[in-house]
């Protein structure tokens, strides 16, 4: 997301520099005002692919306006550089147009620089405050543990801020000896700490012997969501330039998590579900409404049917579909699946079931950004509850937002889940979407719903 606005303002900077140019320097003759207009044109869209390629979004500190410069600023005159000389080519000298773009060129440099420095000094005033950092819980012991938090203290700049430390000691002082009482009581106050909620993330830094207490911290993390990275201290093999480092802070990192959708990525997922929603729900409003007539004519009851689901973090909100069951009163705790001649479905709901019809209000959910049009399907809370700790990594589908359809669905894994190792194959799947997430994916799972999802022999 932030890359996203990032360059759209890098394109109003590019287009506002080209007007202030203009009335320092007007250019003569009417026939060259398209060819202006067109030269700007062709400079934002080059900019737009090779600003991104020359890493200008890469997340800088205050203090690395060199690195910034190194990165930018040339890019950008040689970018105007080159056009000047493609203009040339195929125009006559101009005195004016040349005057224009040396004059575009600097006011330029002036706007890309000025909204980076101001971007940054303001999350650094909000990193003062504490208003943008990311909460981070700091594991680990000894003089490579006190340095990182240490670093992270003395980085205003940055998008971290360390919220606790959780020191382990062991009665020898080395934890590659394993975990001692200590240790295990401070993870088990972690793992409250995670689950009391305002944790981004939580850093193992520990020695590269400390396999088993990195395996310690896992474990005591495993039914949570938060973001897990391993610090491992390279020192000791003189790897430490060479390895990724974290958000500019110069940490070797390796995240121990799931793979997450990038920033980048969900920006334009999100844009894709939305725009996608509005469209279906303005092009399915007639049908809409002849569901809506059909489900009051078949039996009494409201139209719509709402359920508590988790969402992205495991957030509960309310999932739409239209009713296709007689009003019933299901008892506290349980939820019944339904099932193949279930008696409390109507005929109406019948047909919605088995045509998919009735997921149709989920569009008000994906506008609503509650969901997406491609995802893991949520289930029921009480469904939740009971394979959370029955299937691996099944608390893994929250890290992305729930979909109307999804891999496991045209995959054969759709409708009633009547036995462990469906719900186990389901889980499989969602977390192989998880990993291998693009958007032509998403395209290729939307189609698939579209040809081979209505009608299915799964749904009841």
């Amino acid at each position: 997301m932030k890359q996203a606005v990032a360059r759209l303002i890098d394109s109003g900077c590019i287009a506002l520099a080209a007007v202030i140019a203009a009335y320092i320097a007007p250019v003569q003759g009417h026939e060259n005002g398209p060819l202006q207009l067109l030269f700007t044109i062709v400079i934002m869209l080059s900019s737009a692919a090779l600003l991104p390629a020359v890493r200008a979004y890469a997340v800088l500190p205050m203090r690395s306006i060199y690195r910034l410069c190194t990165r930018l600023l040339p890019a950008w005159l040689a970018l105007q550089f080159a056009g000047l000389l493609l203009l040339l080519s195929i125009h006559r000298q101009d005195a004016t147009l040349v005057s224009w773009i040396a004059w575009w060129t600097c006011v330029g440099v002036v706007l890309l620089a000025s909204w980076r420095l101001a971007a940054y000094a303001t999350r650094s005033s909000l990193r003062l405050f504490g208003l943008s950092a990311r909460n981070v819980v700091v594991v680990g012991s000894g003089e490579y543990f006190k340095q990182i938090v240490a670093k992270v203290d003395s980085s205003n700049h940055q998008n971290f801020r360390v919220a606790d430390v959780v020191e382990l000691q062991t009665a020898d002082g080395r934890l590659s000896a394993g975990m001692g009482e200590h240790g295990k009581t401070e993870l088990a106050r972690l793992a409250r700490l995670v689950e009391s909620g305002g944790i981004h993330e939580v850093w193992l830094a520990l020695p590269l012997s400390a396999h088993a207490v990195a395996a310690h911290c896992i474990e005591a993390l495993r039914s949570t969501l938060v973001e897990i990275r391993l610090m491992p201290d390279f020192m000791p093999l003189g790897l430490y330039a060479g390895v990724a480092s974290l958000d500019a802070l110069d940490i070797p990192s390796l995240s121990l998590s799931p793979s997450a959708i990038s920033g980048e990525a969900m920006t334009g997922k999100e844009i894709f579900d939305r725009a996608f929603a509005l469209v279906a729900l303005i092009g399915l409003a007639p049908l809409f409404a002849v569901i809506a007539i059909a489900i009051k004519l078949s039996s009494p009851g409201p139209v719509f049917f709402r359920q508590r689901r988790k969402g992205l973090k495991g957030l509960p909100f309310s999932i739409y579909k239209f009713r296709s069951m007689r009003v019933h009163s299901e008892e506290r705790g349980v939820v019944r699946q339904a099932t193949r001649n279930d008696n409390r479905i109507t005929q109406v709901g019948r047909f919605l079931r088995r045509t998919s019809l009735d997921e149709i209000p989920q569009f008000i959910n994906v506008l609503r950004g509650e969901m997406s049009i491609v995802g893991p399907r949520p289930h029921a809370l009480e469904h939740d509850d009971l394979y959370e700790p029955l299937i691996s990594g099944y608390l893994d589908r929250y890290r992305i937002k729930p979909g109307i359809t999804g891999w496991a669905q045209i995959n054969g894994y759709r409708g009633e889940t009547d036995a462990l190792e469906k719900m186990a194959g389901r889980v499989e799947y969602d977390l192989y979407y998880l990993r291998h997430r693009s958007f032509w994916m998403d395209i290729k799972i939307v189609l698939r719903t579209v040809v081979r999802g209505f009608f299915s022999k799964q749904a009841y």
